[in-house]
């Protein structure tokens, strides 16, 4: 099937997703949470050393809890460093912070990270939040939209992949200026005139099909100009059918060139962020026609995992808020087991063998295990999120579901 939306091929974007959601809702109660992205390639004996270094300016703070807890932070991260013998293939990023809402309190964590792509970003940064503007972008590259610009002078054809505008080609036009005679060289000029427009709405409309054509993951098209040239290009068939079915919008901008491509890009926020929840919306909604006549979908942990290992899913869809856990247990008798269960049983169970309480060994989201058997059986997997009201239903619903590629009993 054909989603429409964003598709993970491996489990580790699908983490990365939960991980940015995760840390974006933290809020350290001074400046003490710290973010260290280490570059692929990077010496990490010298950003060992750096963060040493850093060790001796936190020294000087003057609040005695907020030194505490970002020298502990630091020491913490630095020790985690140590753990690797060089830095991971795409770099690493490695958050770390008190993040106890309550004074006096500690409540110590690091999270470490390799991104599912190469990274060239280096920082450090103390704040009272976490710096996640380079993950954030990182997961946005894999939606691409086409721009597309013009008036009577001259054309641009573009692409936005997340936040970095690409321009693909600049056109010009040989259509001349309008003219102020009169009588019948007037009309014939016009006629000229009309003719020479009319084949270079033709020429944009070739390379935009030609060069849109050949993207990746194109969610959609916006196109612009200056003047009303770009309503009457939207009127004809120029663009080809199945690039003219993506177009979002056409907006009135003042430039054209690269200025514009970026003034378009600006007044286009609207339909950017309305795309990707037309985009979520439709697929849930596909979800609950199948549910609704008992189609190619199934729901919930138990048949999700079973129609995953039967090799019979297309697509997994994971709410943003399922917060469910895969973790082994372990009672004083020794018995072990292995449960799936929301984050806030996982702690209040018992041995059905003897009774006594059941203590975490290992724990997982259970996100992270449904999209990693996933991509063992070549399926894919998709967040989705609780904005939409179909989201929310699909939350209520168990926040775990799946198309599958046949029935199966």
């Amino acid at each position: 099937m054909n989603d429409g939306g964003s598709q993970f091929n491996d489990e580790t974007v699908l983490k990365l997703k939960k991980l940015v959601k995760e840390l974006d809702s933290i809020r350290g109660r001074h400046t003490e949470l710290v973010s260290v992205y280490v570059p692929r390639d990077y010496n990490l004996i010298d950003v060992i050393s750096q963060l040493k270094n850093e060790e001796s300016t936190a020294s000087n703070i003057k609040s005695k809890t907020t030194r505490k807890n970002v020298l502990a932070a630091l020491e913490k991260i630095i020790q985690h460093l140590r753990t690797f013998r060089k830095t991971p293939e795409n770099g690493m990023v490695v958050f770390c912070g008190n993040i106890s809402p309550v004074e006096g309190k500690d409540d110590l964590r690091l999270w470490s990270f390799e991104p599912p792509e190469k990274m060239d970003t280096k920082i450090y940064w103390c704040d009272q939040v976490f710096v996640l503007e380079p993950l954030k972008d990182m997961l946005k590259e894999k939606e691409v939209y086409g721009l597309l610009i013009m008036d009577s002078k001259e054309a641009d054809i573009g692409v936005l992949k997340g936040k970095k505008i690409i321009p693909l080609r600049h056109l010009d036009s040989a259509v001349p200026g309008k003219t102020t005679k009169g009588g019948f060289s007037q009309m014939r000029y016009e006629r000229v005139r009309e003719g020479l427009l009319n084949d270079f709405m033709k020429e944009i409309g070739e390379q935009a099909s030609q060069l849109l054509s050949q993207q990746e993951n194109l969610k959609g098209v916006i196109v612009g100009g200056p003047g009303p040239m770009k309503e009457n290009f939207m009127k004809e068939e120029y663009l080809h059918y199945q690039l003219k079915e993506k177009v979002l919008g056409v907006k009135d901008i003042s430039y054209t060139g690269e200025y514009g491509l970026e003034e378009l890009v600006q007044r286009s926020q609207d339909l950017l962020e309305k795309a990707a929840v037309v985009r979520e919306r439709e697929l849930l909604s596909k979800f609950f026609t199948e549910l609704q006549k008992d189609g190619n979908v199934v729901y919930g942990v138990e048949n999700t995992l079973k129609a995953i290992e039967a090799g019979a899913v297309d697509l997994v869809l994971i709410s943003e808020e399922f917060d469910w856990i895969h973790a082994k247990l372990k009672c004083q008798s020794g018995h072990e087991t292995e449960v799936d269960l929301p984050k806030d049983q996982i702690h209040n169970q018992k041995c059905e063998k003897c009774g006594l309480d059941l203590e975490v060994q290992e724990s997982r989201e259970l996100s992270e295990v449904l999209a990693e058997k996933a991509s063992e059986f070549g399926s894919k997997s998709q967040l989705v999120s609780t904005e939409t009201r179909e989201g929310k239903q699909f939350k209520e619903l168990s926040g775990v579901g799946a198309f599958l590629r046949y029935r199966i009993k």
